[in-house]
């Protein structure tokens, strides 16, 4: 069982260390955390390239996200939904922390939201709601992730009750995300954060 738990730990973290933003922004012989916020996120890579090579990102974090869960479940088959907590806590943990990429790396709400998916489909649907719903009304994509990284916990909290493994690690990966984003929560509150168009051109063509 050990010997499972640190294979999967390891094998998730360093897919995780593959952050879309980053790896992207080095095919176009840059660095997205030399730009805006410094974040290696989707907000901020949208914002310096534009929303177009922004798919790429995207299907690199969902797909690691995917992956690390399915591992996850795959090494615990006995305890399939814990297994796949376990993945999705360690991929996130490499993406937030790439020890590949000097431990800068993002905020993990577009990694996040597909590991509550592969977890829960229920939950995945709830921090869907919640993240369009805001954005929309607000146009601030901070707010927007706070608020559905929060709904990540309380989420699990409510349809897993008596799961504490799940409980545990989706709510560490709910207080984590909004830890990251400590920064945009004190501008929010100051009134200085920046409104985002996720359709934007950026600012690099």
């Amino acid at each position: 069982m050990v010997l499972r738990i640190v294979i999967t730990a390891l094998a998730c973290y360093f897919l995780g260390n593959h952050n879309g933003a980053i790896c992207v922004s080095a095919m176009l012989h840059d660095d997205v955390r030399s730009h805006g916020s410094g974040n290696a996120g989707l907000t901020n890579f949208i914002r310096s390239y534009g929303a177009g090579r922004s798919v790429l990102v995207i299907l690199i974090d969902v797909l690691k996200a995917v992956l690390a869960c399915l591992l996850g479940g795959l090494m615990f088959p006995e305890y399939a939904i814990a297994g796949r907590t376990l993945g999705g806590v360690c991929v996130m943990l490499g993406h937030d922390f790439p020890a590949l990429q000097g431990f800068r790396g993002g905020k993990g709400i577009l990694s996040g939201w597909f590991i509550a998916f592969m977890i829960d489909w229920r939950v995945g649907l709830m921090i869907a709601a919640v993240f369009f719903t805001v954005y929309f009304l607000t146009q601030y994509v901070s707010l927007a992730s706070v608020l559905s990284a929060a709904t990540f916990g309380v989420g699990f909290v409510l349809l897993h009750p008596n799961d504490v493994l799940v409980i545990t690690g989706t709510v560490f990966m709910s207080l984590l995300t909004i830890f990251q984003h400590r920064s945009n929560i004190v501008r929010l509150v100051k009134g200085q954060e920046r409104k985002t168009n996720l359709l934007s051109k950026g600012k690099k063509q």
